[in-house]
């Protein structure tokens, strides 16, 4: 082999090697969540595909960046996620009882979720991991408190589909709704969602009267009486309307799940820490309210006597966009 020839195929490799190099740096990692985006004809970076998101079971790589097929384990997850117009497939339904429709949806958001052909991915609390695979999501949300706390089937749902689970207790659902919109790359219609309902507060706040006593809320057990804390989601909301929301009584409660925004006492106990309290209650239809307030331990209190029951209505257990609305609708129809 000549001189000329030697250099001919020196030059070959170092092309085939270029164009080795080439397709390495275009294809390698373009679809993870650690891809900065590879550069388009017009210089600017394609956005990433996936992203890593921490949540409260953990970090979940591979997160799509824009979803399109969203499984909801967790009933009360699903109303953030409507209200956000993420693009939920499929949800979990409770047994129906008087705060849902006919198929398990809460009452709040199921007009919701029938215009987006929202379907019933299974009943019940637990996961139903088949079920959800024959799905097809390419997200799975849920819940890491509450009755559907989907934390133990974790790793059987994250096999599924990328996994997100999240604490709704001990938040605002503002801040549930701020936190899902960064993560599921919808931040503008979040923080569109949570400004309406701030603006609300603020007219309906202008335009009712808050009585001077505190306000007790509570949820009657039969036998015990739960009590909301000022930190709950129903107390920050009382709050932002200019009530003061009543510290629960002295002393440890019984919590469910490690829940940290209400805890449930016995009836005396939960009746003389309110004593002059207006009684707001939560979940309840009026016939149970007037049950509750009829009993030896309630019917003596100043609120009674003075007619400072309220009733907040049936879907505020469980506070989202959408029942939020509509116990600031019933504090302005009580006090304004």
């Amino acid at each position: 082999m000549n001189g000329r020839q030697l250099r001919t195929r020196f030059k070959g490799v170092a092309v085939l090697a270029a164009g080795l190099l080439a397709l390495t740096a275009c294809g390698g990692g373009g679809d993870t969540a650690a891809d900065k985006g590879a550069e388009n004809g017009s210089g600017d970076k394609a956005a990433a595909t996936t992203r890593s998101v921490k949540h409260d079971a953990g970090t979940t790589e591979k997160v799509p960046a824009q979803p399109k097929r969203i499984v909801s384990v967790s009933v009360t997850m699903t109303g953030h996620l409507l209200a956000l117009d993420a693009p939920v497939i499929a949800s979990q339904a409770t047994p129906p009882s008087v705060i849902t429709d006919k198929q398990g949806f809460f009452t709040q958001w199921s007009d919701a979720a029938a215009k987006n052909s929202v379907k019933v991915a299974y009943q019940g609390f637990e996961p139903d991991v088949e079920k959800v695979l024959a799905l097809k999501p390419d997200l799975i949300i849920g819940a890491s408190s509450g009755a559907e706390n989907a934390e133990k089937f974790y790793d059987k749902l994250s096999v599924v589909a990328p996994t997100l689970l999240y604490r709704h207790d001990d938040v605002s659902w503002q801040d549930l709704t701020t936190r899902l919109g960064k993560d599921l790359g919808l931040e503008k219609r979040a923080s569109e969602v949570v400004a309406a309902h701030e603006k609300r507060v603020g007219e309906v706040k202008a335009a009712i009267t808050v009585p001077k006593q505190s306000a007790a809320l509570v949820r009657d057990n039969q036998s015990a009486m739960t009590v909301f804390t000022p930190e709950s989601a129903q107390g920050r909301l009382l709050t932002s309307l200019g009530f003061t929301v009543l510290e629960p009584p002295a002393g440890k409660g019984q919590t469910q799940g490690g829940r940290s925004d209400f805890a449930e006492f016995s009836q005396e106990k939960v009746a003389d820490t309110a004593k002059d309290s207006s009684l707001l209650f939560v979940s309840h239809t009026p016939e149970e309210i007037t049950a509750a307030t009829a009993r030896p331990v309630w019917k003596d209190l100043a609120a009674v006597k003075d007619k400072r029951v309220y009733d907040l209505g049936l879907d505020t257990f469980r506070l989202d966009y959408y029942s939020a609305g509509n116990l600031i609708d019933k504090i302005e129809k009580a006090f304004g």
